[in-house]
């Protein structure tokens, strides 16, 4: 099987398109690989340093969608048909694959099958479901500084999900806590009127 960014550059930039592209359309590319390809091209826009206005709650809530799916165990996932089909404007669209390809191709470079267990046992996909569903909450929080770390764990964990590297998917992990600490701390510091949270932490220790 191809890799990834041989198959999203043959799709977005080889083969004639027209205006507009669907969801649909693009998991035909996935194969058996494609919860980790859901995971891996639903996280792209918002884990990149491209502006993403507007993808990052409905792609937020397809994640969580999906990630509780594997969580209890289906092998195929399914999406609302009108998400599938919702068209995605090309140009839009090569944008953001153009900016993703050297990163997949990087983790492409160090990727091969090695501690599957995490990718393919249940209890190994609750964790990893468990992770990108919380993640996919704080996506879809309306406060900067919440999306783009979360969205990187996503990206990596179901890259190493959909290449069944379970180190990469560990990895994944370890960004998943640090963006949902982030995330926490962010929201925190909104709620407390500007405090961190390591500031607040400080406070209640002092008490």
């Amino acid at each position: 099987m191809a890799r990834l960014s041989q198959e999203l550059g043959r799709f977005f930039f080889e083969e004639e398109r027209s205006e507009t592209v669907t969801l649909a359309e693009i998991l035909n590319l996935a194969g058996e690989r494609i919860f980790g390809f859901l995971f891996v091209i639903l996280s792209l826009p918002s884990a990149l340093p491209v502006p993403a206005p507007g993808y990052s709650v409905p792609f937020g809530v397809l994640l969580f969608v999906l990630a509780v799916q594997l969580i209890i165990g289906n092998k195929t996932p399914w999406l609302p048909r009108k998400m599938a089909k919702h068209p995605i404007n090309l140009e839009l669209a090569q944008k953001f694959i153009k900016a993703g390809i050297p990163w997949l191709q990087r983790i492409e470079a160090i990727t091969r099958p090695r501690l599957s267990y995490v990718c393919t046992t249940l209890p190994g996909r609750v964790v990893i479901g468990t992770a990108i569903s919380l993640m996919a909450i704080s996506m879809m929080i309306p406060i900067p500084g919440t999306n783009t770390l979360p969205a990187m764990g996503i990206f990596v964990t179901g890259f190493g999900l959909q290449e069944d590297d379970g180190a990469i998917s560990l990895a994944g992990l370890v960004l998943c806590l640090m963006g949902g600490i982030l995330s926490i701390s962010i929201i925190a510091a909104v709620v407390w009127g500007g405090t961190s949270l390591y500031d607040q932490i400080k406070i209640w220790l002092g008490r």
